[in-house]
């Protein structure tokens, strides 16, 4: 079989998982949008066999396991369809940020991480698939120029209460902290300023992946 062949029955496949997977959430995705993240997908496989961006190293385990996992997310965190700014903190090679970004456009979208050559990938990602909303910033959060944002994400920054206390600094005077909570997680305890952790629950489309997250809301 040829390399194109194959290429082209990898992007179908994509494709139709892109499809089952968002249809079974609370999300109606344009085909645009369907199409921008197929185009995600294939550039990051692209980079990913030359640099070491994330574990996934197959374009329908990157689907599912970065972009379905991101739609997910969003679909316990509603904030995000009225959200103006929206931070992804130490974002990697730009998940869930760039997913959201592209599910969500109404937004101005802040991808933060310290590694150059993740950097360079969300950029060209921007360029790429025309995200004028999506400014990738290299730096470590505490240490770059920060923006008060809606909705504040982290992944596996540091340890929860310490990555709560960096997240926060991100928030506008409204803004929602959310970060993934382990299956033995206790809650942690809150920044200065913000209400007890709320633990919601959501699974990723076409596996039987379940997540775990908190939600931080400033006081009232």
């Amino acid at each position: 079989m040829k390399d194109g062949d194959t290429r082209a029955q990898t992007e179908v496949a994509v494709f139709a998982l892109l499809e089952r997977g968002l249809g079974s959430l609370p999300l109606e995705p344009t085909f645009e949008q369907l199409s921008q993240l197929a185009q995600l997908v294939s550039l990051l496989e692209d980079w990913a066999g030359k640099v070491n961006l994330t574990g996934h190293r197959d374009a329908l385990a990157m689907t599912q396991g970065l972009v379905l996992d991101a739609a997910a997310l969003a679909s316990v965190l509603p904030e995000l369809a009225k959200a103006d700014r929206v931070a992804d903190l130490g974002t990697g090679a730009g998940f869930p940020g760039l997913p959201l970004a592209i599910l969500f456009p109404q937004a101005e979208y802040y991808l933060v991480d310290s590694r150059k050559k993740r950097n360079h990938f969300q950029r060209e990602v921007r360029r790429r698939l025309g995200l004028d909303h999506v400014h990738p910033i290299l730096g470590r959060s505490d240490e770059v120029d920060q923006v008060p944002c809606d909705v504040v994400l982290a992944q596996a920054m540091t340890q929860p209460e310490v990555a709560l206390t960096l997240m926060s600094q991100w928030a506008s005077t409204t803004g929602q902290l959310a970060l993934p909570a382990s299956d033995a997680a206790t809650p942690p305890r809150a920044p200065t300023g913000f209400g007890t952790p709320e633990l919601r629950h959501y699974r990723v489309p076409e596996s039987e992946n379940e997540r775990r997250l908190w939600i931080v809301a400033p006081n009232r």
